[in-house]
């Protein structure tokens, strides 16, 4: 059983949604702090003079755990993004019918990004054919040590395997998933190369750039960066 577990993110780039490809069951780690100036609130889509943020506003209580960051409600934010969606992607190949979907989903009342996050992910894994299981880690019991609190999740689920981002081994007690029984498989994704609207290719997009501009070849496309290596690479 391969468990993946990372902290939910806002329209994440094509290498979170390959970890959670990759993976039996995926855990969203909506119990640790929340991060400021990183993927939890915001994440980029391709313009025509580049690339752009698209940002949701948070109430910064810090610290505060990922599911009780509230969104800022007296903001415009819902209208900027879907704006800019349809601004820049309206005209792409396969906007319909992703882009409309989404712009529905964020035209919803959301009062935490969290529930905004994972609602997010589910509707892009259901438009890329992704059906891994997703679980909130606040529905679990876990420790609260960075090494502890995975070997938790990954036993609660049952998980055998653990599939770590790039970074990983430089935070975790390798030693201590070995004496739990728990193997690692280190991420070192490739991002692929694909058809955009716009010249010259741009990377490390929101997975939606991919989806719109290449609609039912995305999955094949983004499984095509896939690489695993074992912790001890």
């Amino acid at each position: 059983m391969k468990v993946a577990i990372h902290q939910p993110q806002y329209m994440p780039w094509l290498g979170y949604f390959d970890k959670l490809d990759s993976a039996d069951v995926f855990i969203l780690l909506d119990t640790v702090q929340f991060k400021k100036h990183e993927w939890q609130n915001r994440n980029r889509i391709r313009t025509k003079d580049g690339w752009q943020w698209l940002t949701v506003p948070i109430i910064d209580r810090f610290p505060e755990r990922i599911d009780q960051v509230e969104i800022n409600a007296t903001t415009d934010w819902q209208r900027k993004h879907c704006q800019g969606l349809r601004l820049h992607y309206g005209r792409a190949p396969f906007w319909d019918p992703l882009g409309p979907a989404l712009v529905t989903l964020l035209e919803k009342s959301w009062a935490r990004i969290s529930e905004l996050n994972a609602a997010v992910i589910e509707l892009l894994c259901t438009h890329l054919g992704i059906t891994t299981r997703i679980i909130l880690a606040s529905t679990l019991q876990a420790q609260e040590d960075p090494t502890g609190r995975l070997i938790d999740l990954c036993r609660a689920v049952g998980g055998t395997v653990y599939l770590a981002g790039q970074t990983g081994p430089s935070y975790m007690d390798v030693s201590r998933f070995s004496q739990a029984g728990i193997d690692i498989q280190v991420q070192a994704y490739q991002h692929p190369e694909y058809p955009q609207r716009y010249a010259p290719f741009v990377s490390h997009l929101a997975v939606i750039d991919l989806m719109l501009n290449c609609g039912p070849e995305s999955l094949q496309i983004l499984r095509s960066g896939r690489n695993w290596l074992p912790a001890s690479s």
